[in-house]
Formats: structure tokens, C-alpha cells, sequence
């Protein structure tokens, strides 16, 4: 456990972190641009989510609509995760202190368990199903728990805001 403590305090008191505690206008850009990029990441999902319940795009295949939409989650993700470790590094103590930020991060994780076990079952026989109106129950069920997830993930990162307690 001190290895990981050591490593929190090494980016802690880094000067990238000391920069976006100290500057007023690095932390809310970054923010900002977390805050994008996590929009940029759950709408591309909703777009998937709501073909896998049949309720949007039912005229495109499952298969040709992830192929189109992922490029844009897995770039936003990217950016969002960098700009998130930026804001984590500025007061890594007080995020990890704080509830809301612990079920974001298993919340996320959740997520991309939803996303695999998709992918290892449901996905498996797509060229059977991708181009109903209404895909398998097993699909719907992934697409409806994966914005359930994902509501989540966005409730807990704006409570994150309004309960740090920050120097």
C-alpha cells in the first residue's frame, strides 16, 4: 500500500499538478474539455444503446452503426481519461477521499464490463440479428443496463464537484 501512496504523492506534488491547482484558468479548461469529451463518449454510446433497444436507426445494421460511431468513443474516451488524470493528479488525497469519485471509477469499470461481456455473447452471433428492428433480448439488456451505467457515471462525476472539500 505505501508503493501506492508513494505513487499518489508523486503526481500529487508534481509541477503539472501544482500548475492546475495554482492557475485559474488551467483547471476549469481542462475540465471543460473533460467534460466535453465524456459528452463526446456517452452520446456516441446512446447512438449504439438506442439501436441495440430498437428505438433509433433500426434502418442500419447493428454491425455498420458501431463501425461508425466507435472511432468517435474510443477518441473521446481517450481524451477523456487524459484530461480526468489531470484533474485527479491536481488533488489526488481529496479525490480518492471521496465516495462519489470511487463509484464513477466502478461505475466506468461496470461499463466496460457490460461492453465486453456484449461483445463475448451477444455480439457473437450479430450477422443473425444486426439488422432487426429489435435485436435479441440479450442485446436490449446490454444497451439499457449500458445507460443506466452511464447516467450513473455522469451523476457521480457532477456530485464529485459539489462535495470535494478543497483547500
Amino acid at each position: 500500500m505505501s508503493y501506492l501512496q508513494d505513487l499518489i504523492a508523486f503526481f500529487e506534488d508534481s509541477g503539472i499538478a501544482d500548475s492546475i491547482r495554482e492557475n485559474d484558468i488551467l483547471f476549469p479548461t481542462i475540465e471543460s474539455v473533460h467534460v466535453i469529451a465524456i459528452c463526446l463518449v456517452i452520446g456516441s454510446i446512446l447512438v449504439l444503446d438506442l439501436r441495440l433497444l430498437g428505438f433509433a436507426s433500426t434502418n442500419r445494421p447493428v454491425g455498420r452503426l458501431s463501425r461508425a460511431v466507435l472511432p468517435v468513443t474510443w477518441g473521446a474516451f481517450a481524451i477523456a481519461v487524459s484530461s480526468g488524470f489531470l484533474l485527479f493528479i491536481s488533488n489526488a488525497t481529496k479525490y480518492l477521499a471521496n465516495g462519489y469519485f470511487d463509484a464513477k471509477l466502478v461505475l466506468i469499470c461496470a461499463a466496460g464490463l457490460n461492453m465486453i461481456v456484449f461483445h463475448a455473447i451477444s455480439a457473437k452471433d450479430l450477422p443473425q440479428w444486426e439488422k432487426q428492428k429489435s435485436p435479441p433480448l440479450r442485446a436490449r439488456i446490454a444497451g439499457a443496463l449500458s445507460i443506466l451505467l452511464w447516467i450513473a457515471v455522469v451523476a457521480c462525476g457532477r456530485w464529485i464537484g459539489f462535495t470535494m472539500q478543497v483547500l
